[in-house]
């Protein structure tokens, strides 16, 4: 049964990242081909798409609510979505690797365009955005940067990108708060059920015993909240 389940959780990110790459696909023809249409017909075309995006996303969010496999799964998907959706980052091959939690992809790229900006096959300026989304999606998904890129990404975060690190935020809060409810009430009853044992121990066990068991119970609580805080601020 687990592994049906496992098998249809697979077949759904598959769905679901076929769907994000028809989308990266367009925007990023949308963008090669920019300088054949007109401004208005530029911006209405990406329009088009941003909508599509938006209501991706809003499929993408019923189908993940209280569902804590798909969130797990699909999660940085919705993070590289919304990423595309506020237009803090502009480049879909880096939405791309993003939403597939591609931290080594991501990091090969970034590689590429040093090179690239040193021989002059790159502005400063693409170099520049290109560097602040790789390196957020890369902090996003958990990576640990270096001094230099943590100073690199404050000297040049933008407005936009700002604001898409409050959205995300939020975001994570919503998925988070199904999982802290269920860690709260495992808690409640983890405290209720020692408290019984505590209590018909007590009336077995000498003073010294009953010292033991009151420490060990303080230090389960003690691991237990430490957990809880932990994943409330991931």
């Amino acid at each position: 049964m687990a592994s049906r389940g496992k098998s249809e959780t697979g077949k759904l990110k598959q769905n679901m990242e076929e769907q994000l790459d028809r989308l990266m696909q367009q925007l990023q023809d949308l963008e090669e081909c920019r300088e054949d249409l007109e401004e208005e017909e530029y911006e209405e075309t990406k329009k088009e798409t941003l909508e599509q995006l938006n209501e991706f996303n809003e499929s993408l969010k019923k189908m993940v609510t209280g569902n804590m496999t798909l969130v797990d799964e699909l999660g940085g998907m919705q993070l590289a979505i919304q990423a595309a959706i506020s237009q803090a980052f502009k480049t879909p091959e880096v939405i791309r690797m993003f939403a597939k939690k591609q931290p080594g992809q991501l990091r090969t790229r970034l590689a590429e365009m040093d090179r690239d900006v040193m021989v002059g096959k790159l502005s400063r300026d693409v170099y520049t955005q290109q560097k602040v989304e790789i390196l957020t999606a890369l902090r996003k998904l958990g990576e640990k940067l270096t001094v230099e890129d943590e100073t690199f990404l404050a000297e040049n975060v933008t407005a936009t990108l700002s604001q898409f690190e409050k959205i995300t935020a939020d975001l994570v809060g919503e998925c988070g708060v199904v999982p802290l409810q269920l860690l709260l009430s495992a808690g409640t009853l983890l405290v209720l059920w020692l408290s019984g044992l505590l209590i018909l121990a007590a009336l077995r066990l000498s003073t010294c015993d009953v010292i033991f068991l009151l420490t060990f119970l303080a230090l389960l609580l003690f691991f237990f909240f430490l957990l809880t805080a932990v994943l409330v601020l991931i």
